[in-house]
């Protein structure tokens, strides 16, 4: 069973040199890299050079930017049959690869198979949403972030597994394509399984302690896709709408009044302005 990984980068250099021996570790080894590079100033390609002789990777490089449509053209070069977009600064866990065919074998009816995301410095649960017990979900509980997320592609419609241009860093909204991708193919009847065990190392960055700019701006994309389920009218997403837009700001905001901490409560009044700023800038 093949895997395709595709990556998009831009502007990392030696952060993706760790990922590329992660790589180079793994124990399963039937897999191909496909490295979408937005550089423009070759700062990548000794790197991809030196790497070339121990893994398959195709080193394509492109004259635009966006990560979703980097991903969408790395899918239309894939050959694999499971397809994953590993981010830049990421790392796999040497057994990765392998355990991930050993969960689409076990569990044939599996559609998309979610990772655990962990920070390497702490060995905890880093960014996206992660939880201690393996489980199937659904759309009203999406796990992981789009660089924990491998896709079957024999058990998706080929005409819903793309990416939205619009999501996504260097796109018009700068977060939120990976659940955008994922609402969609939960809602068209894909099966999910999220498990901790797979575990893809990834700083920790989705906390008050890196600042408020982060959180404004990835959390634009989740009030555009939100908003962009609603204009078809999705009854569903009003879940999202009531829990993301109402609840979960509130209660954070609470807390850290209560806390009376100004770092966390800043944060979190960030995170509902963003979410806001991105639904009602996504219209109709």
């Amino acid at each position: 069973m093949k895997i395709s990984l595709v990556l998009a980068t831009l502007g990392r250099d030696w952060e993706l040199a760790d990922f590329l021996k992660s790589l180079a570790n793994q124990s399963y080894k039937d897999f191909e890299l496909i490295i979408i590079d937005q550089n423009k100033d070759g700062k990548i390609d000794a790197i991809v050079e030196q790497i070339k002789s121990c893994l398959d990777v195709r080193h394509v490089k492109v004259g635009f930017t966006g990560n979703a449509r980097a991903r969408d053209y790395g899918i239309g070069l894939a050959q694999g049959r499971i397809v994953a977009f590993p981010d830049d600064d990421c790392a796999y866990d040497k057994d990765v690869l392998k355990k991930v065919v050993d969960e689409f074998k076990r569990r044939p009816n599996l559609s998309i198979l979610v990772a655990g995301s962990y920070d390497a410095s702490t060995s905890r649960f880093s960014i996206g949403v992660n939880s201690n017990k393996a489980g199937y979900f659904s759309r009203f509980h999406m796990m992981g972030v789009e660089f924990t997320q491998f896709f079957d592609r024999k058990k998706i419609d080929g005409k819903l597994f793309h990416l939205d241009h619009d999501f996504g860093l260097g796109s018009k909204y700068s977060g939120g394509e990976g659940f955008e991708l994922l609402y969609r193919l939960l809602r068209a009847g894909c099966v999910a399984f999220y498990t901790p065990e797979i575990k893809i190392y990834h700083p920790d960055k989705d906390h008050y302690k890196l600042g408020t700019g982060r959180m404004l701006m990835y959390s634009t994309g989740v009030g555009a896709y939100i908003r962009k389920f609603a204009n078809q009218k999705d009854a569903y997403i009003l879940y999202y709408i009531v829990r993301k837009m109402f609840v979960a700001p509130a209660l954070k905001i609470a807390l850290a009044l209560v806390l009376l901490n100004p770092k966390r409560l800043a944060y979190s009044f960030y995170n509902l302005v963003g979410i806001w700023r991105g639904f009602l800038a996504y219209g109709r």
